[in-house]
């Protein structure tokens, strides 16, 4: 039985780094994305997260989470924008192909994705948007959530 269709990256596009005057990338802490599908089934979560200095490239270089691992063979960010293009496998094999563009600065960050899967042998197309913002320098302790 084919796998629903995928809850489109839950985009947290997941992701941000420090910036000099030009933003080069976005500022590490705690980040709130707004993940909105807009078709074929409009759909919006929240998430807030965690960037640490370690975490900020990926967070730029496209979408990720804990349902899909991806692999964005093209990738682009700097001095405000950013692009990828690249595939994410769930862990039941199923292949979602991804596309986006977007801009940044040091505390915001906005992107659009395209995503292409198969349900039922059938190709079916998605668009998905993300905005995040910085919302605090430091993360909540994850013992208090």
């Amino acid at each position: 039985m084919p796998s629903p269709a995928p809850p489109i990256f839950i985009l947290v596009l997941a992701g941000a780094s420090a910036a000099a005057a030009a933003p080069d990338t976005i500022k590490p802490g705690y980040w709130e994305s707004v993940n909105k599908v807009i078709y074929p089934l409009p759909k919006t979560s929240i998430d807030r997260r965690c960037i640490t200095p370690k975490d900020v490239a990926k967070f730029l270089m496209g979408p990720s989470n804990h349902i899909y691992a991806c692999s964005y063979p093209t990738q682009s960010a700097g001095h405000g924008e950013v692009s990828f293009a690249g595939v994410c496998v769930d862990k039941k094999g199923h292949k979602v192909k991804i596309s986006g563009h977007g801009a940044y600065t040091e505390t915001s960050l906005q992107m659009t994705a395209d995503v292409t899967f198969s349900l039922a042998g059938i190709p079916i197309s998605a668009e998905a948007t993300t905005d995040a913002h910085r919302i605090g320098d430091v993360c909540p302790d994850p013992a208090t959530k």
